[in-house]
């Protein structure tokens, strides 16, 4: 079985329990974010008002595999700069791609601009 790489909405959508969320948790836990998008998660909870400690409480529950952004994912995420800069693609979006590229699996996102870019990797939208 292969697992799924999550987005910061992704994991969001989660933890605020938003629209899109069903699609979310099915795939926890066990899910994989890269350490790039867990720094975007806990920066968007404090923004909105919640406490460090409530965070990583929460964040704890949902099971998450934190994975290091590491060299060859840096370069990676680096090398997907053209092909994503026109769309407004973000460091932790490419560092996610990077990874769900890297691992195989499908890749869970709220952003609608990643299923045109032609990348190999699946892009599964949760809304």
């Amino acid at each position: 079985m292969t697992v799924a790489v999550l987005d910061a909405s992704a994991v969001l959508a989660v933890y605020f329990n938003e629209p899109g969320a069903e699609p979310v948790r099915a795939t926890l836990p066990g899910a994989l974010l890269s350490s790039v998008n867990y720094t975007e998660v806990i920066g968007k909870c404090l923004d909105r008002g919640e406490t460090i400690g409530a965070v990583m409480r929460n964040l704890a529950l949902m099971g998450l595999t934190i994975i290091a952004h590491d060299a060859r994912l840096a370069r990676r995420a680096g090398e997907l700069r053209p092909l994503t800069k026109a769309r407004g693609l973000s460091l932790a979006d490419r560092a996610c791609l990077a990874l769900a590229e890297r691992e195989g699996g499908p890749v869970l996102t709220a952003d609608r601009s990643w299923r045109v870019l032609g990348l190999d990797v699946e892009v599964r939208l949760i809304r």
